[in-house]
């Protein structure tokens, strides 16, 4: 099994701030890539899991650790435009981490009323 993630080269401390912040919840649904050369790559994307800070991907193209994507998807009726980078890759499992950044805050409230939502 073949695992990569940014915090391979990270102390300890660096390791454990960078847990997750926001709770996970699985939810399943397409995924676009922005960029033409990552809409190429990816061919078909979709989520496995989500929270307010980034998703779980399946893609069966590989991505760097550390690579930066802008992803558009629609989940529970909201549209979401977002920019993420890499955390991690397993290539056994064709999955991919994706951290949310600059992330606005009304786009926050939106994901995290989203996430509650699969809750129920």
């Amino acid at each position: 099994m073949t695992i990569k993630t940014a915090e391979a080269a990270e102390t300890p401390e660096m390791a454990l701030a960078n847990r997750r912040a926001h709770e996970r919840v699985s939810a399943t649904f397409d995924v676009r890539f922005l960029d033409t050369q990552d809409a190429a790559r990816a061919m078909r994307a979709y989520s496995l899991n989500l929270s307010a800070g980034g998703l779980c991907l399946r893609t069966r193209r590989s991505y760097d650790v550390g690579a930066r994507v802008r992803l558009q998807m629609t989940v529970s009726g909201e549209d979401f435009d977002l920019e993420g980078l890499i955390s991690w890759v397993r290539d056994d499992a064709e999955a991919i981490g994706v951290r949310f950044v600059d992330v606005s805050d009304a786009d926050q409230a939106r994901l995290q009323r989203v996430v509650a939502s699969f809750k129920r």
